[in-house]
């Protein structure tokens, strides 16, 4: 019996490695991993640690990468059911629930999973055309002088943005994109090295390091419990990558196990962006103490170039980004759609079309369509709700705990056939039981920073 069983998985593994073919290292995850990370969440980190302090800042934000390396070591083990090398292959979040788990908990995660990906897509729409539009009030004050009228409105941004969105999507899948996440992650370490030197020149020239150990003044202790809960989700959004470890890993050649390789690729990507977190923090904190802006880069208005050219690389950066987050969506989908309609022509045929030198673009008329729709509704609402820290915050607290702790957790418990109230049991139900407590404040804390602002 063990033998048929270990022959029927190597072809079930045989079938699956055939199924794509897989080319990724641990410097391609690497990328993707940056690409997901390092995003809109960067921007708001100085404000959410002058919502802290000094000491509760940088501590929060180790912490935050600790359970994040952590929620991707339990996961990674989980790629592949029962065995690391033979055993069958769960190429998305969603799937893997539903082997481990079971099927009522699938719906509730892709619920989930989707609703994060989507929202952040918007998050990504808003933070790009505050990019853009940074670009335009940095050239104008410098051309023009401080004291001139330079403030516009995004929406313009949204939709220029929208459009690039539009094209890009039509990337087929997660396989074909490795190109678009390198761009993406120099692009974040070319943002990254400009805001932490644009800080420490400011800390230069302010000849004094801003800020406080208990952060941000308040009339009352009410109010600054609440920005400190905002600050946790806006923390919390800024590790986002769990959600699409598993699709990011199915990329990975074999061997060595795709675990052994994301385990490396997640400590690498963390370590990195950890330490850009945490220099773009500080010296943003320094820099502007407790009037630290929501979005770092609006702080600065010159050099003009060098902030023109910050923004631009985090409109890049957000490009790919967007599309790290919205392939997901677009695989489950068409996937969907074809194993519905597998006679549906619209749904089905791929057309080859040859533009000058290009290569060959198969076309997709159902994948056309939704992904542009899918493109448009974000960018509508993101210009329906502009609001840049309160969105981050409630996207990141809501999805913080259930997609990068809980599930995980209780995926690896089955995966491990960890006993019931044993040490090793006892401590991962400890710790998504933390991690739901500082959800649910970051959310709280979010939802009454939105409703305050469109009171105000």
């Amino acid at each position: 019996m063990e033998v048929q069983r270990s022959l029927e998985q190597e072809k079930t593994s045989g079938k699956d490695d055939v199924d794509a073919i897989r080319t990724g290292t641990v410097w391609t995850a690497v990328a993707h991993i940056i690409a997901a990370v390092i995003g809109a969440g960067v921007l708001s980190l100085a404000w959410a640690t002058a919502q802290l302090g000094w000491i509760a800042g940088p501590i929060t934000m180790l912490c935050f990468a600790v359970v994040m390396y952590i929620a991707a070591c339990l996961l990674s083990d989980c790629y592949r059911t029962n065995d690391p090398i033979t055993g069958k292959r769960n190429p998305s979040f969603n799937e893997a629930v539903r082997v481990y788990l079971g099927k009522k908990w699938t719906w509730l995660c892709g619920l989930l999973l989707y609703v994060n990906f989507y929202g952040t897509g918007i998050a990504y729409v808003i933070t790009s055309a505050t990019s853009m539009r940074e670009i335009q009030r940095v050239n104008c004050y410098h051309k023009r002088g401080e004291k001139a009228h330079c403030q516009t409105g995004t929406n313009m941004f949204m939709l220029i943005f929208g459009i690039i969105e539009i094209v890009t999507s039509q990337i087929p899948d997660f396989h074909n994109m490795a190109w678009l996440s390198v761009v993406a992650a120099l692009m974040s370490f070319c943002y990254s090295f400009i805001g932490l030197g644009l800080g420490f020149s400011k800390v230069i020239d302010n000849r004094s390091i801003k800020g406080s150990i208990v952060g941000v003044s308040t009339k009352s202790a009410s109010q600054k419990i609440w920005l400190v809960f905002q600050a946790l989700g806006n923390i919390a959004f800024a590790y986002p990558y769990v959600v699409v470890l598993l699709e990011i890993q199915d990329t990975l050649k074999s061997p060595p196990p795709e675990n052994q390789t994301m385990k490396k690729a997640s400590m690498t990507a963390i370590v990195i962006t950890t330490f850009f977190y945490l220099c773009l923090s500080c010296f943003g904190y320094a820099a502007f103490g407790n009037d630290a802006p929501g979005n770092l880069l609006t702080g600065f208005n010159e050099p003009f170039w060098l902030v023109d050219f910050a923004n631009a690389c985090i409109v890049l950066h957000l490009v790919g980004g967007y599309q790290v987050f919205s392939q997901p969506v677009f695989a489950f989908v068409e996937k969907w759609a074809t194993q519905k309609y597998p006679e549906n022509r619209f749904v089905t045929k791929f057309y080859a079309i040859k533009l000058l030198v290009l290569p060959a673009l198969q076309l997709n008329f159902f994948r056309l369509c939704f992904r542009t729709l899918y493109v448009i509704s974000t960018t509508a609402i993101a210009m329906a709700f502009p609001y840049f820290n309160q969105v981050l915050g409630v996207l990141g607290a809501l999805i913080f705990w259930p997609t990068t702790v809980y599930f995980p957790v209780e995926m690896y418990i089955v995966q491990k056939k960890i006993e019931a109230w044993s040490r090793k049991w006892l401590l991962l139900e400890g710790f998504s039981m933390v991690c739901l407590i500082v959800s649910v404040l970051g959310f709280i804390g979010s939802i009454e920073g939105i409703v305050s602002a469109k009171l105000a």
